[in-house]
């Protein structure tokens, strides 16, 4: 029962071993290309027609983002997000409207969003 034990241990790590060694030789990946970011110009006219939770729309330092898919992903109260639907949101962003800014993985999720930029 011993040796069974032994053997069994030694097959183990070897193939704990041969993983880390493998994972050591394989490419390292890349993060995927950021899609080519939109240019075209959205109007305070147009951001405004998109103020609802079903089309939510916010301008974000000089970007509009196209939010809505969002909205039940964040980790707040989506009413929090919706008050800033269909307007500049530049300062309730950087501050999360209570003086704190928002996390580097928000920064990273916005790209994802960006649909044009904000021409007031």
């Amino acid at each position: 029962m011993q040796r069974l034990f032994l053997t069994s241990t030694a097959v183990f790590w070897l193939a704990v071993l041969g993983f880390w060694i493998g994972s050591l030789s394989a490419p390292i990946a890349q993060p995927p290309a950021a899609p080519s970011m939109p240019d075209r110009a959205i109007g305070a006219a147009e951001l405004a027609q998109h103020a609802t939770p079903q089309s939510c729309w916010m301008a974000i330092n000089g970007a509009v983002y196209d939010i809505t898919g969002y909205l039940p992903d964040h980790p707040s109260r989506p009413q929090i997000i919706e008050a800033w639907c269909g307007k500049e949101a530049s300062d309730a962003y950087a501050t999360k409207t209570r003086g704190r800014p928002h996390s580097r993985e928000a920064d990273q999720l916005l790209p994802k969003y960006r649909i044009g930029r904000f021409a007031p």
